[in-house]
């Protein structure tokens, strides 16, 4: 089965945020046009399968994430609407791994994950709080 991505833009609806606005129909190059080579609709986020496992994810299986990301890269090189190409590297960038936040303690120097990263920063690691402050629960 040789697959391939059709983008169609959602005319008319209610929501107009960026990521409303396309679908990515997943289309089975090898049968007849649109729609007779539906395969199934390109989620936006994967799960694992199981509950709450899009149509995607039971059709592809395990190389769901793989094929996804390939599809993606083969429309973007197709596609020449730029503001296609920026949802399709939006979704792209959607399926990469999010990185794990490290900073330095400010006293051994050690890296480490903080437990909070947004309201006050933490510049000291577990041990080196204990030593300073003690058990403070």
């Amino acid at each position: 089965m040789k697959l391939g991505l059709r983008v169609s833009f959602l005319d008319g609806v209610d929501d107009y945020s960026s990521d409303k606005r396309y679908r990515f129909a997943v289309v089975d190059l090898d049968k007849a046009d649109y729609p007779l080579n539906f395969v199934c609709m390109l989620p936006r986020q994967f799960k694992q399968q199981g509950d709450g496992s899009s149509k995607f994810a039971e059709v592809f299986g395990d190389e769901s994430l793989a094929i996804a990301k390939k599809l993606l890269h083969g429309a973007l090189e197709t596609e020449t609407a730029s503001d296609v190409k920026a949802e399709i590297e939006r979704r792209l960038r959607l399926l990469e791994p999010k990185q794990v936040i490290q900073i330095k303690c400010n006293r051994c120097g050690r890296l480490f994950q903080p437990r909070r990263v947004r309201r006050f920063h933490q510049n000291f690691c577990e041990e080196c709080m204990k030593k300073r402050f003690g058990n403070r629960t």
